[in-house]
């Protein structure tokens, strides 16, 4: 192979994966593999598929800026998350930013929603740009987002959750720990009886299974749930709690809350219908988001300090961009839970 063909397969890296590599395992040439990515109609339907199979086994991705780089550094940094619009997430990547700004790095965006496979094509158009690094919402991804990721051989961080064994770093707290230490509260403030109100999201699945638990086992009552498939909101919050009193509600009952955005809801609806939190019901949320201490009543809710999960993560990349390696793979921010007038 010349120097000027070594040198287009190496452009034509997205990971340690090339061309070369899908071509071998389909049994066709590189440039029939490039031909198919860029003109898929010159290249027979059998072909095509042989090669679509080798691109998914190996995670290939596509390179889109490999003729405009005559490095190996972008100064990107691809961000993906569930929501722009939710303070939790963007306040988060606000911090992220700032420090990821300051050490030269622009933040490219994608909004993800809760969706894996919607997690995977983001994934795939970020790393075809060539990012320095990329940050993740959760640590939960399809097989095919892991081996891309793998494969790409960036710093990865993911954070707002946190396990032993992260793709690379990962920044945040327990959601289990937060469920548990919810139930713990409500149990020494008095409550006997509790409903948990949680979105589509498996983190919040997290928080209501291990509130549930811990409260069944302290209290020896059930603890029903009113579940939505999608993204928690006032409007739903109010549907909430409509639910938890057609169902009918005992003395002494709290409502478990995964968002502050719900806990919110549920107190527009008790005082439309002339309930007194927390004497007919009591309410936790969770984020602790700004409205949450000016509610009617205030909200008790558990705070995650978001400006801190940002910097962290952002320092985590720094770390890795510099030494080549991280200082502690797993950051634990921990919680708080903010005691108020709700419960």
């Amino acid at each position: 192979m010349t120097n000027r063909a070594k040198g287009s397969d190496q452009l034509r890296r997205s990971s340690g994966v090339t061309m070369t590599d899908v071509g071998r395992l389909a049994g066709v040439s590189q440039v029939t593999v490039s031909r198919a990515l860029s003109t898929p109609q010159k290249v027979s339907p059998e072909t095509l598929q042989r090669i679509e199979d080798a691109i998914r086994q190996t995670g290939y991705v596509p390179n889109a800026v490999a003729g405009a780089l005559a490095s190996s550094k972008s100064n990107l940094v691809a961000a993906l998350m569930p929501s722009v619009t939710n303070i939790v997430y963007s306040s988060m990547l606000h911090a992220f930013s700032d420090i990821m700004w300051g050490h030269g790095y622009q933040i490219i965006f994608s909004e993800t929603g809760f969706d894996l496979d919607r997690e995977e094509k983001a994934i795939a158009t970020h790393l075809s740009r060539r990012p320095d690094a990329m940050l993740l919402t959760g640590i939960k991804h399809g097989q095919g987002a892991r081996r891309m990721l793998v494969n790409a051989g960036i710093p990865v961080v993911e954070v707002w959750d946190i396990t032993d064994t992260p793709i690379d770093c990962c920044v945040g707290f327990s959601h289990a720990g937060a469920g548990s230490a919810a139930a713990d509260f409500a149990i020494e403030a008095g409550y006997r009886h509790a409903v948990t109100i949680t979105a589509g999201d498996e983190r919040a699945c997290r928080r209501r299974d291990a509130f549930a638990a811990r409260f069944a086992k302290l209290s020896q009552t059930q603890v029903p749930a009113v579940d939505f498939d999608r993204s928690a909101s006032l409007g739903l919050g109010r549907q909430a709690l409509t639910q938890v009193l057609e169902q009918g509600v005992l003395p002494g009952t709290v409502l478990f809350c995964s968002s502050d955005q719900f806990a919110q809801g549920v107190l527009v609806e008790a005082a439309d219908r002339g309930l007194s939190v927390p004497r007919d019901i009591a309410v936790i949320g969770f984020g602790d988001q700004e409205f949450a201490a000016y509610t009617e009543p205030s909200l008790t809710s558990i705070r995650i300090d978001r400006q801190i999960l940002g910097q962290l993560a952002a320092n985590a990349l720094v770390d890795r961009f510099t030494a080549g390696t991280t200082l502690n793979a797993v950051h634990d921010v921990g919680f708080e839970l903010v005691r108020r007038s709700s419960a």
